[in-house]
C-alpha cells in the first residue's frame, strides 16, 4: 500500500457504504447491516477465513458457466480475485476483468494474479466498468447479497452484456447447507440471541433458490436457471477452523471481535463441542452455494 494511504477500517467502511450505494443514495431497507458491522479491511485475513474456500468453490462455478473461448468476462465484487483466478486457468477468456470497492482486496488481486489476460480496478455497484462491445458474461461470486440493492445491481449487470450474453452470480446457501457458517450461527444464537441479526442465513433472503429466481426473472433476463454447486470444506482440528475466525474480516469474525475475552471463550469451547470432529480432529463439513444464470436478449 502507497506511504500515506488511509487503510483504517473506517476507510474501507466507507467505501463499501459508497461504492455499493446506487446513485440514488439510498440502499434497500434492512440492506445497513451489512455496509455497517461487516468488517472488510484485509485481503490476507479473507483469504484465510473464506478465501480458501471460494477459490475452490471457483473453477466449479466456472465450468457451470460453461462460457464459450475467447469470451470477454467481468467479475463483480472479485475480493482477491479467485474467481477471476478461476476464468484464467479453466475459461481460457479473451479478457477478464475484476472490479470491487475494497482497496486493499484489489491490491492483494493485483499483486496475486500472473495473467495477462487478467486486470483489476476498484469499483462497485452505480460504477462498474463497461466493455466497448459489452461483456460476454458478467458473473459475481461470493457478493451479491453484500450488495444494498441486488435488484440494481443485476440490472446494471445486464445493461453492460451483449444480446446473447449472460449475467450469473453464485452465493452461499446460508440458511440451509453452508454448514460450517451454519453450526458458528447456531452456537452464536444459542448462547446470544442478539446474534440472529448478524446470521447470514436471516440476513440474506436473496441467497435462496426461488429468491434468486425471482431476482433474475424480475431483471427481464432469459433462460433462468439456479442449480446448487456443493464443495467439501475440511479443517485439519478445530484451532484451523477457529484461527481464520480472529482475524476480524467478514461478518463471523466480526461477531468473534465483538465478544469480551470471556464471553469469546465460552462461545470457542461450546463450538468445539458441537462441530462433529473425526478420531483424528479433522473436521469435514458440506458447503452449498447457489449459482444462478440468465441470457440477455
Amino acid at each position: 500500500m502507497a506511504e500515506g494511504k488511509d487503510c483504517s477500517e473506517e476507510y474501507i467502511q466507507r467505501v463499501y457504504r459508497e461504492a455499493y450505494l446506487p446513485h440514488s443514495g439510498r440502499a434497500k431497507r434492512g440492506s445497513t447491516v451489512s455496509q455497517e458491522n461487516d468488517r472488510w479491511h484485509s485481503g490476507k485475513t479473507y483469504e484465510d477465513f473464506m478465501g480458501r474456500w471460494s477459490r475452490q468453490l471457483a473453477p466449479a462455478y466456472v465450468s457451470w458457466l460453461r462460457m464459450p473461448k475467447g469470451s470477454h468476462w467481468l467479475d463483480v465484487g472479485c475480493g482477491t480475485g479467485a474467481l477471476t483466478e478461476a476464468i484464467c486457468v479453466h475459461a481460457e477468456p479473451a479478457s477478464v476483468l475484476g472490479c470491487d470497492p475494497s482497496a486493499p482486496f484489489i491490491e492483494y488481486a493485483n499483486q496475486n494474479s500472473h495473467h495477462d489476460r487478467a486486470s483489476f480496478v476498484v469499483a462497485g455497484s452505480g460504477s462498474l466498468p463497461g466493455h466497448s462491445h459489452g461483456y460476454d458474461c458478467v458473473a459475481s461470486l461470493l457478493a451479491l447479497n453484500f450488495f444494498p440493492d441486488p435488484t440494481f445491481s443485476v440490472q446494471e449487470m445486464r445493461k453492460l452484456v451483449r444480446p446473447g450474453g449472460v449475467v450469473s452470480a453464485c452465493v452461499w446457501d446460508y440458511s440451509g447447507k453452508m454448514e460450517f457458517l451454519r453450526y458458528f450461527w447456531d452456537v452464536a444464537i444459542a448462547e446470544d440471541p442478539h446474534a440472529r441479526s448478524q446470521d447470514e442465513g436471516n440476513r440474506f433472503p436473496i441467497c435462496r433458490r426461488n429468491s434468486l429466481m425471482d431476482l433474475y426473472l424480475s431483471a427481464g433476463l432469459a433462460d433462468v436457471k439456479c442449480e446448487p454447486i456443493e464443495i467439501l470444506t475440511i479443517f485439519r482440528d478445530f484451532q484451523d477452523y477457529w484461527q481464520p475466525l480472529l482475524g476480524g474480516t467478514g461478518p463471523a469474525p466480526a461477531y468473534v471481535a465483538s465478544l469480551e475475552k470471556i464471553q469469546r471463550e465460552t462461545f470457542r469451547r461450546k463450538l468445539a463441542r458441537r462441530l462433529p470432529q473425526k478420531e483424528s480432529g479433522a473436521i469435514a463439513l458440506i458447503a452449498r452455494s447457489w449459482a444462478v444464470r440468465g441470457r440477455v436478449i
